[in-house]
């Protein structure tokens, strides 16, 4: 198991930090989190252009034909910039299409999706606590033998925008994968701000058509992915506002010398690298068991949980240490609180990760 980068993975990461940092400065931030639809086109475009978007998806569906380790190189760079795109939500429907959709399908969704020209996302998410590999949504085949949807998902991201939802629902045999029209028929959509300001949606379905993808394992194997993806992303904004925290107390001084001199400063800088580098190395085992293929057992859980946990640490430490400057919202570093607390709760927080690991732990005996 290695986990050092190869020269094509570190060439997408500068060239993923370099688009970022182009395109998704504070200002354009700034303006797109004012705007309607919350999401940033321009960036988009821009990635897709740079043959970004569709980095892990097959060459024969449009994409760049790598992984899923290359995905997560990806995110890692949105989550320092905080830049406001849909990309795990895009990219992990159309991965999930691949996977498990038809030819036809693939074509008319995730070709389009590759080369930036739509948008998708996945509905896993539901009212009250609950395991996302255990949907409460239900699928059953209609008297014309069509699936239809009756239940509902919350704050699904960027389903205001998005051209098919992919959403996990409980069928007569088990579980399955749906493509469904966000405003579809049968579907109700009420749009939501969440904490980074983004707009999430909750769909309540009523009979709502819907196509199958794949029932059996198939939704395990996408909450799998997109655990991993959080915790990308998670790590990421962590480093990012580790960034700016040490270039803003090396730039001011208290008592004639720098702020990052002092020694309570400094004790705080080295807990965010501790919990930084548990991040990392629990993030890119699960990515690379995923990416190559392997049984990632209860990695994806452990890598989401450090990202819960210890990302949540250190984006407050990173405020902390900006003192009342930190508080203030023309300053940028606000950002990446609001970014760690919001992807912190996403498909639970810590302790609901925790008791998904113990349950999950208990029920098959997976090892640590």
């Amino acid at each position: 198991m290695d986990f050092a980068f190869t020269e094509e993975q570190t060439a997408i990461a500068d060239l993923a930090a370099a688009v970022f940092g182009g395109k998704s400065g504070t200002e354009r931030v700034t303006v797109v989190e004012a705007g309607e639809e919350r999401i940033d086109r321009e960036l988009w475009r821009e990635l897709a252009r740079a043959g970004l978007v569709g980095i892990a998806l097959p060459a024969e569906a449009g994409g760049g034909g790598l992984g899923f380790t290359e995905l997560c190189v990806l995110l890692e760079q949105q989550g320092r910039s905080v830049a406001p795109v849909p990309l795990w939500e895009t990219v992990l429907a159309a991965a999930a299409i691949v996977e498990f959709g038809t030819p036809e399908q693939q074509h008319r969704y995730v070709v389009p999706a590759a080369d930036g020209e739509l948008f998708l996302t996945v509905g896993l998410e539901e009212f009250g606590p609950a395991d996302p590999t255990r949907p409460a949504t239900t699928a059953h085949r209609s008297a014309t033998g069509t699936w239809e949807l009756t239940g509902a998902k919350a704050v699904v991201p960027a389903a205001h925008i998005a051209a098919r939802v992919v959403v996990s629902a409980a069928t007569s045999s088990g579980t399955g994968l749906f493509l469904v029209d966000p405003a579809g028929a049968g579907v109700r959509a009420e749009n939501n701000e969440t904490t980074t300001r983004a707009i999430a949606t909750n769909l309540d379905f009523d009979g709502a058509p819907a196509e199958l993808l794949a029932e059996g394992d198939s939704v395990a194997w996408l909450v799998a992915r997109v655990e991993v993806a959080l915790a990308a992303l998670q790590a990421g904004v962590a480093a990012g506002a580790i960034d700016r925290a040490v270039s803003y107390l090396n730039g001011r001084r208290q008592f004639g010398r720098p702020l990052s001199t002092f020694q309570a400063v400094s004790h705080q800088l080295a807990d965010c690298y501790i919990d930084l580098e548990a991040m990392r190395v629990t993030l890119w085992q699960a990515a690379w068991l995923l990416g190559n293929g392997e049984d990632p057992g209860t990695a994806g859980l452990v890598a989401k949980w450090w990202a819960t946990d210890g990302g949540q640490r250190v984006v407050h430490r990173a405020q902390h240490v900006h003192g009342g400057i930190g508080v203030d919202i023309d300053y940028p570093v606000h950002r990446y609180l609001l970014w760690g607390k919001q992807i912190a709760a996403t498909l639970g927080a810590a302790s609901a990760d925790l008791a998904r690991l113990g349950d999950r732990i208990a029920r098959i005996g997976v090892p640590l």
